[in-house]
């Protein structure tokens, strides 16, 4: 007997058919369509499929930006009980032909251009911003398109209503999608997210904060939605809850997102930490260097004046209607967090990964612990693998309804990843409190070692650099036993202390000298090289360091 309750599209018809008048999807600066238009539309592409030739259980990739038409094409593929394939629209396109390839997908939703090679010409392609056939294999899919509206109508004679909705009844354990990871540290793979893990994802977030954020509740997609933290909670999350979307169809630079934020007021802000350090360096940090405020806030009564001055501008800065801001997805700068904590701002630190679709620790701000990321979340466990997890480093491991069924046509790899006994084995390192708050302290692939076998953290040493206000990101490597960093300057910082080439190199190597004084000895920096251009990210702006191992220093 299938288990309808604990999936995800059990969810969302309710919220459909609750919702029905409600407004749903905007394209920031753009057309608004309500819950009954995208029930509407849902059906449409029920009716693409199906003349397409895909079954339930077939594959149906999704290639392109954020937008309303992604989330009609998402919802009309799980609805329909197809596989949804999301591509991150930042892939090149051989990427993306590899995806679709390695998937099996039979139909590919995109508005980027692509050319698929002729084995692959067998995969129909639709047209996001239209929904028309791109190139097909069969006739039928280019005459349901053309007649799309004729079709719907005689598949409802009457009047469209909510009780026509009657969506696909998935198994809570049935495949829902393959996110293919875009991996800071190599190769993608597919990951394989079962409905349950989805809706447990979905469904801790309506228990822990629904009631809060969702009245009058919108939210500002900022995140790819081809990338399951994004897509978890600024899509799926929402759209159960009846909540408005708003897609940021730009690129998402400090100015573009104030402006919308200022516009949207998101009852809820899900972000990357590279956002929110650029906001603070650029909005707090220049006012706590002025001596006014300097002296201020060394006064008891009139700093936590100056703090809740800051904080207030900062809070209306993102609209002044959210609950809290959630941060996740990359390594948080300790330097902004222990800003934004001592202004008393609201937000919280999450961990997860793609392989649990994606949360595995949180906490509510008010009870959120700096420099953890939160607890073991409903229906998860998670645990050190150490034999003192609360002083030595060992790696993070869980286990529970949001993890991965495997990894799609990679036994392998799943084998290697999920054990006997079912934990998911992360690949991070970190510690745990009594209380049983979580600290990341690193990626076991990421870790170096010492000359006499000591265990170097990477992040921890980019993180002093990167507090630095001449540095906006870094690297460090490792070159025959010693440790080197490669920093990107700020450009910001640069230009208005006119630096040249040359009292910016002997700026960089003071910053060296002053960063080695705080680090032991097999920590320290033998050199560092300053990088022209800045690193190459994932969508959730992790860098991709493994690119930068064999660089020349």
């Amino acid at each position: 007997m299938k288990n309808i309750e604990h999936n995800y599209i059990t969810l969302f018809e309710q919220s459909i058919k609750a919702n029905w008048e409600k407004e749903a999807l905007t394209d920031y600066g753009g057309a608004t369509i309500r819950y009954q238009d995208l029930a509407v539309k849902i059906e449409k592409l029920h009716i693409l499929l199906e003349c397409a030739g895909v079954q339930p259980g077939d594959k149906v990739a999704l290639f392109n930006k954020n937008c309303s038409n992604w989330a009609v094409a998402f919802y009309g593929i799980i609805t329909y009980g197809a596989v949804a394939v999301p591509i991150l629209h930042e892939f090149k396109d051989e990427q993306a032909r590899n995806i679709v390839k390695h998937s099996e997908a039979k139909v590919l939703f995109t508005s980027q251009k692509i050319e698929l090679d002729d084995a692959e010409k067998k995969v129909s392609v639709i047209e996001l911003d239209t929904f028309s056939p791109r190139t097909h294999h069969n006739s039928s899919l280019d005459n349901a398109a053309a007649n799309i509206n004729a079709l719907f109508g005689k598949r409802f004679p009457k009047e469209f209503t909510k009780d026509d909705i009657h969506y696909f009844e998935a198994d809570a354990n049935d495949l829902a999608m393959i996110n293919y990871t875009s991996g800071s540290t190599g190769k993608s793979k597919g990951v394989m997210i079962p409905f349950r893990a989805i809706w447990s994802n979905v469904q801790y977030v309506i228990d822990m904060i629904g009631d809060i954020i969702s009245p009058r509740g919108t939210v500002l997609s900022m995140l790819p939605m081809a990338h399951m933290y994004g897509l978890t909670f600024e899509l799926l999350s929402e759209m159960v809850l009846g909540m408005h979307v708003y897609f940021l169809t730009r690129v998402p630079s400090p100015t573009i997102i104030l402006k919308a934020m200022s516009d949207v007021r998101p009852t809820f802000i899900v972000c990357v930490p590279l956002i929110i350090e650029k906001m603070v360096r650029k909005m707090i940090m220049p006012k706590l260097e002025d001596r006014r405020i300097k002296t201020l806030l060394r006064l008891p009564v009139i700093s936590k004046k100056v703090r809740d001055s800051i904080c207030k501008r900062m809070k209306e800065a993102f609209g002044g209607r959210y609950y809290e801001v959630i941060i996740g997805g990359a390594a948080f700068s300790h330097d902004v967090e222990m800003l934004l904590h001592k202004i008393g701002f609201n937000y919280t630190v999450g961990y997860g990964a793609t392989e649990c679709a994606p949360l595995v620790c949180y906490a509510d701000w008010k009870e959120f612990k700096p420099g953890s990321c939160g607890k073991a979340i409903a229906r998860m466990e998670v645990r050190i693998d150490s034999p003192d997890p609360e002083n030595t480093v060992g790696e993070i491991l869980c286990r529970g309804d949001n993890v991965m069924l495997g990894y799609f046509n990679n036994e392998e790899e799943t084998r290697k990843t999920i054990d006997t006994d079912g934990w998911y084995h992360t690949g991070d390192l970190g510690v745990m409190d009594k209380d049983g708050f979580l600290y990341i302290r690193g990626r076991s692939k990421n870790m170096l070692l010492g000359p006499s076998g000591q265990n170097i953290y990477p992040e921890e040493i980019e993180d002093k650099l990167n507090a630095m206000q001449i540095i906006a990101e870094s690297v460090v490597i490792q070159k025959d036993a010693r440790l080197y960093g490669l920093v990107y300057p700020d450009p910001d910082e640069v230009k208005n202390t006119g630096l040249t080439p040359e009292t910016l190199a002997e700026t960089i190597e003071q910053v060296r000298r002053e960063l080695n004084a705080d680090l032991p000895a097999y920590e320290q920096l033998a050199g560092i090289k300053i990088m022209k251009e800045e690193f190459e990210k994932t969508p959730k702006k992790s860098i991709k360091r493994y690119l930068y191992f064999d660089e020349t220093v």
